[in-house]
């Protein structure tokens, strides 16, 4: 296609938003609900995919020695963890460590725990974390068979039961997104045939002066990836800055240290480039779609 005549096709393009003011009022507004609906479940579905993986990445195997372990068996059995292909990562916890630990768990009453120093029961420990938290499970058992190693602690049904409940929760997020989203094509693309239903005299008339097919349908492509661009950009503006007064009235406000949620960059970018493919994808759908009609291809 020559550039004069893509030129030609972005101006006509443009000037349809104009001369067909209410229906594109309506087509655009039709767009921008739709992707501000679809906008908040999508990032409502990142911030909990997010915090179910924060939530899995938390399980670790707690791996105990033998009190009477020597620093031989300790560094024999460091050794055979690291070389463990699944594990992602091994920490050692010496047992006067774990003693500290304990007694700033009991607060006030750690005073209960004094003169354990001199012979203290607790024995050395791994903390073993999977490189995936489904791995888990199988990695515990291949610890259990390592030669010095006495106990192994997972909270094996615990675990089972939240791999469970996180994989339904991100099974009924993507199978409400891609509900959503089919919803959202079918409501803006029928508002956008409507559009071009209404200027069907249009096309006829140009047929009849012998335009081409391809000639005709340009413009209403431009057209349509216009208003799904334009009806996109709103629903990005106001996300921005209802997940911004967000963030500031969690972390702030609130002070809800432990609920995490995702920062608003990268987040916004990459959920500004969803709204916008899906708005002007739409667009040029739904006026592919109802230009063929009229063009009887």
């Amino acid at each position: 296609m020559k550039t004069s005549t893509l030129s030609r096709h972005m101006r006509e393009g443009f000037k349809n938003l104009g001369r067909n003011g209410w229906m594109t009022f309506a087509s655009i507004s039709a767009v921008m609900i739709t992707l501000l609906i679809l906008g908040v479940f999508l990032m409502m579905a990142m911030n909990i995919q997010h915090l179910v993986q924060t939530v899995e990445k938390q399980v670790e195997i707690r791996v105990s020695l033998d009190v009477t372990a020597d620093d031989a068996t300790v560094k024999k059995v460091e050794g055979a963890l690291k070389k463990l292909p699944d594990a992602a990562e091994v920490r050692f916890v010496s047992k006067e460590e774990g003693l500290k630990n304990l007694k700033e768990s009991f607060g006030d009453k750690r005073d209960y725990l004094n003169g354990l120093e001199k012979e203290n029961p607790l024995p050395d420990t791994f903390i073993v974390k999977a490189k995936t938290p489904q791995q888990t499970g199988a990695l515990a058992q291949k610890i259990e068979a390592i030669d010095g190693v006495k106990k192994v602690n997972y909270a094996e049904q615990t675990t089972k039961k939240l791999f469970a409940v996180t994989d339904v929760i991100r099974f009924v997020i993507v199978a409400f997104i891609i509900a959503l989203a089919f919803t959202a094509m079918f409501l803006i693309a029928n508002t956008i045939k409507l559009t071009i239903i209404a200027r069907r005299r249009e096309i006829e008339i140009m047929k009849l002066v012998g335009a081409t097919n391809g000639f005709i349908r340009w413009p209403f492509f431009v057209e349509g990836a216009l208003m799904g661009i334009i009806g996109a950009i709103v629903p990005i503006i106001v996300l921005s800055v209802g997940y911004a007064s967000l963030l500031d009235f969690v972390e702030q406000q609130l002070a809800l240290y432990f609920l995490h949620l995702l920062p608003i960059y990268p987040l916004m970018l990459e959920v500004s480039l969803v709204l916008l493919g899906i708005g002007a994808f739409i667009g040029i759908w739904g006026s592919l779609m109802s230009v063929r009609r009229f063009l009887h291809i």
